[in-house]
């Protein structure tokens, strides 16, 4: 079983707080960490993280002894330094002693190549170096639908901005072949296969029920999801998709024949059926909507 925790809020900063402690989330021994967001654009949330749930997580992060926190992603809509600017990033991190790091600007060493076996990437794929060498790795993502190809932006779409667009003296472009192939929903539960996040939070307050990933038909979700397991919180969040009335892609068949979840599934990254999630709240009103999101969840 993977646990999803389920908070029923409006309030970002106490509803992350809430469901790490649902989750009994700690940090153990590990020191350095790097928390991905999704920083794809400027854009207000849901189009990006909101900084709210960023010093929600930091803050745990602080009060259990982290020595060193970065923050870093590479936008796809825009020059990611930019995006950081004008949300925030390196304001929040002076303010809370964070590192940054633009993967725009990493040079040819900071990338690692990975080929992932039977994979659809023609040349493979290189994903940050901080990333992969940091001890723990939590991930910041929203709840959206994402109408140029993926079909819905959760845990498994944020994974995309660790690849790289182009590395420092090749010309050929990863992000190109993505969007242009028609495998790219495997291409994108075939990146997370390079590593495995220590937790994932889903900011579902606001969110995209059409449209996306920037801009769409917004509604208010009222929710926050956290787990460990990537697969069980986008099955999760497909089924609150469907719950407010979604695109025909999002809304077709079962949620673990969705292609991301189910190339997902298959790669070991997750749980494999719908039976495996377990949502956990911790009030009645949480109780009572995380019953109406499982029973569209148990339909597969």
């Amino acid at each position: 079983m993977s646990q999803v925790a389920f908070v029923k809020t409006k309030d970002r900063t106490a509803g992350v707080a809430r469901a790490l402690d649902l989750l009994g989330f700690r940090i153990e021994h590990k020191e350095r960490w790097f928390v991905k967001p999704n920083l794809n654009s400027a854009d207000r949330a849901p189009g990006s993280t909101h900084n709210d749930v960023l010093r929600a997580i930091v803050s745990r992060l602080k009060d259990g002894g982290a020595a060193q926190i970065t923050v870093g992603d590479r936008s796809g809509m825009g020059d990611t330094r930019t995006v950081m600017q004008q949300k925030g990033i390196f304001r929040l991190a002076e303010e809370l002693g964070l590192r940054t790091v633009v993967f725009d600007e990493l040079g040819a060493a900071d990338w690692v190549p990975f080929t992932p076996p039977n994979g659809h990437w023609q040349r493979g794929f290189a994903v940050a170096r901080p990333v992969l060498e940091a001890d723990g790795v939590i991930q910041a993502c929203c709840l959206k639908t994402h109408r140029y190809g993926g079909h819905f932006t959760l845990s498994l779409k944020n994974s995309v901005g660790l690849v790289a667009k182009t590395l420092p003296g090749e010309g050929y472009n990863y992000m190109s072949e993505l969007h242009s192939s028609p495998h790219q929903r495997s291409m994108i539960a075939e990146i997370n296969a390079a590593y495995t996040p220590d937790l994932v939070v889903l900011d579902g307050v606001e969110a995209f029920a059409e449209g996306g990933p920037a801009q769409g038909r917004h509604i208010d979700a009222d929710v926050i999801l956290a787990s460990r397991d990537r697969v069980a919180i986008d099955a999760v969040g497909v089924a609150l998709l469907r719950h407010y009335g979604t695109t025909p892609e999002v809304s077709r068949g079962k949620i673990f024949e969705q292609e991301q979840i189910a190339i997902a599934a298959h790669l070991g990254l997750g749980v494999t059926l719908p039976q495996q999630i377990e949502l956990v709240t911790g009030d009645a009103d949480s109780e009572v909507y995380a019953a109406r999101i499982q029973e569209i969840l148990d339909q597969g």
